[in-house]
């Protein structure tokens, strides 16, 4: 699975505002399209970080039920990987933040994904793109925003 999509968005916030949007993943559902409920399976015992989470998905014509799990860097990095999916046979997915020195973090969104049924790759990319620009857009507006748990 070596094609993946990316990019990136500035978040007026600090990396560690950012990361802690991104780790609360039973909110995703009040800011992340299609997410419908989110349970963490598991935590790393050092941070309270998720380990292990399941996704609940409902897209237009696409639910799936899938579990990932989580690898944590810091406020920098967190990277995932499809541990059991329904649809999904693969997504292997990495936020890495970069802090600009001025109040700003720099959000760089990596993602693969493959599913069960056949699609063309181009298609496919086509899917990971619109995922990869809402994620970061939902991201964003929710540290951004005033409501923020995290600032």
């Amino acid at each position: 699975m070596a094609e993946q999509t990316e990019s990136s968005t500035v978040i007026n916030a600090s990396p560690a505002a950012v990361m802690a949007v991104i780790a609360d993943l039973p909110a995703y559902p009040q800011w992340s399209d299609g997410i419908t409920s989110v349970e963490v399976l598991s935590k790393y015992e050092d941070d309270d970080r998720p380990a292990d989470a399941r996704f609940h998905l409902e897209s237009g014509p696409i639910k799936d039920v899938y579990e990932l799990e989580y690898d944590w860097t810091g406020d920098t990095r967190v990277t995932w990987t499809l541990m059991k999916g329904d649809m999904l046979t693969a997504m292997d997915g990495e936020y890495a933040l970069t802090d600009n020195g001025d109040g700003s973090t720099t959000v760089h969104y990596r993602l693969a994904v493959d599913v069960k049924i056949p699609m063309i790759g181009m298609i496919k990319r086509k899917a990971e793109k619109v995922i990869v620009d809402t994620a970061l857009k939902g991201l964003k507006k929710r540290v951004e925003s005033n409501s923020n748990p995290a600032l």
